[in-house]
């Protein structure tokens, strides 16, 4: 047996097993996810919803750059976190955004939301979310000015781009009067097939639901965020219905309003969701029971994207209180 000072030994910190998934391939495989909504974000708004989509992207990955450059740190956007914000950043923002709108947004993404919390997997809100809901807060759900854009606009002849957000019906004290303006505006084929407005990336059910499939199939995400967050909106649905039909009320309320987009793409965000099975069921039917109180109290619109941030500073004490079995113990 060599002696002990002859052995060569590398210190190094945990964890001393690593798999082979990157933080790079689960990025890719985010994006490659959101292919389907943002084709038909293509075909349903026309070439705006792209360019926009590729302004967010690239303010996202510029902001990222221009920071670890002037820190001197080590470059991160190579592993696409960045563009993956980019991305959903332009989802939860209407086609009619003007693109310096969304470089705002980004910075306060990247930079302030980010970066300033240290860098991905330890920012505490979700970055697309803040940036998105800040840029709509800031400047209004009708997002008028001048555009760069404007000689590529194809809007005039997209059926998307002039139709109102089913959610917006719902704005009133009369919330059975708005819900059947709602029913006679757009059926619920037509809500499942995205032939109505809304952001840029939440308006096809179809396209959200092939995307969160992909990611559930892939092992990205687990089932418990996305199904307790539904199961929560669709229970308290109806038992609260507005109008005389409780079905169709809870149908309306989990097609519309980026609920699907909220739970499969937003609410799942590692850095920003619990680490245990049992605070992922949690966390997610806290995001559905917010997402009702805010649509009924603050925005219908924005609803579950300010529920998942709600749900962003709650995961903390999840964590806390809900712990994983500790390596080698039983129980």
């Amino acid at each position: 047996m060599k002696e002990y000072h002859e052995l060569k030994l590398v210190v190094t910190p945990s964890p001393h097993i690593r798999g082979l998934v990157k933080t790079r391939s689960i990025m890719l495989d985010v994006i490659i996810a959101m292919l389907p909504a943002l084709a038909y974000a293509a075909f349903w708004f026309g070439f705006r919803s792209l360019a926009l989509t590729g302004i967010s992207v690239a303010a996202c990955l510029m902001w990222e750059a221009l920071y670890c450059l002037a820190l001197r740190k080590r470059p991160t956007v190579g592993d696409l976190s960045a563009a993956v914000t980019g991305v959903l950043l332009a989802f939860v923002c209407p086609v009619d955004v003007v693109w310096w709108q969304l470089v705002i947004g980004a910075f306060a993404a990247i930079v302030v939301v980010k970066q300033l919390f240290g860098g991905i997997g330890r920012n505490l809100l979700n970055p697309a979310l803040a940036g998105g809901l800040l840029v709509r807060f800031c400047f209004g759900s009708r997002m008028d000015g001048r555009d760069i854009l404007a000689e590529f606009e194809m809007m005039a002849g997209q059926p998307g781009a002039a139709a109102a957000a089913p959610m917006s019906y719902l704005q009133g004290s009369d919330k059975a009067a708005a819900f059947q303006a709602l029913s006679e505006k757009y059926s619920l084929t037509e809500l499942f097939l995205g032939k109505a407005g809304g952001a840029i990336g939440e308006v096809c059910v179809l396209a959200l639901l092939a995307g969160g499939a992909y990611l559930l199939g892939r092992r990205i995400i687990s089932w418990h965020i996305p199904v307790g967050c539904m199961a929560a909106v669709a229970v308290l649905s109806l038992i609260f219905p507005c109008g005389d039909d409780n079905l169709l009320w809870m149908l309306y309320n989990i097609c519309s309003g980026g609920l699907l987009l909220g739970a499969f793409f937003m609410a799942t965000d590692y850095a920003t969701s619990p680490i245990t099975d049992g605070g992922r069921l949690i966390y997610g039917v806290g995001c559905g029971v917010f997402t009702v109180l805010l649509r009924h109290f603050l925005s219908p619109e924005l609803g579950v994207y300010c529920a998942v941030l709600v749900m962003n500073c709650v995961t903390p004490l999840l964590d806390r209180i809900i712990r994983p079995i500790r390596f080698g113990a039983s129980d």
